[in-house]
């Protein structure tokens, strides 16, 4: 049996996500010890780690929520898992040629502030001008 300390360490989280995932439903609540102390076993370790993997791979908590009930679901077709992963991946890529537009944009922001900065105050600088003006 773990506590929710040894829980939160052996599952790489901290105990305010253990709390809130208990709170919206993503683990179930805990046994208590005679104390009134949260216990915790395998299987509830095993269920954070894989919350935890799906959130490292940026799966919103619904989308966690549908994946975990899919986990433990016998009647379920395993093809939900791939679209659920193949329109997470979609987003992803979305961002990423967000991200790159905004890299490409940010490269030629510190251009043109690097050609035109002369030294001096702050408050005199071009770049921020720049940034004022409506583009």
């Amino acid at each position: 049996m773990l506590t929710i300390g040894k829980l939160a360490k052996a599952a790489g989280v901290n105990t305010p996500t253990i709390r809130y995932y208990e709170e919206i439903g993503l683990l179930p609540a805990p046994d208590r010890s005679e104390s009134g102390q949260r216990v915790y076993g395998a299987d509830d370790l095993e269920r954070l780690t894989f919350i935890r993997r799906c959130r490292d791979f940026g799966f919103g908590i619904d989308q966690v929520r549908l994946l975990a009930g899919l986990s433990i679901s016998a009647d379920k077709d395993c093809k939900e898992v791939g679209d659920i992963a193949r329109g997470h991946l979609k987003e992803v890529q979305a961002k990423l040629t967000e991200l790159k537009a905004l890299e490409r944009s940010m490269q030629r922001f510190v251009a043109q502030g690097d050609a035109v900065c002369c030294g001096g105050p702050g408050r005199d600088c071009v770049v921020f001008k720049d940034l004022a003006a409506s583009s």
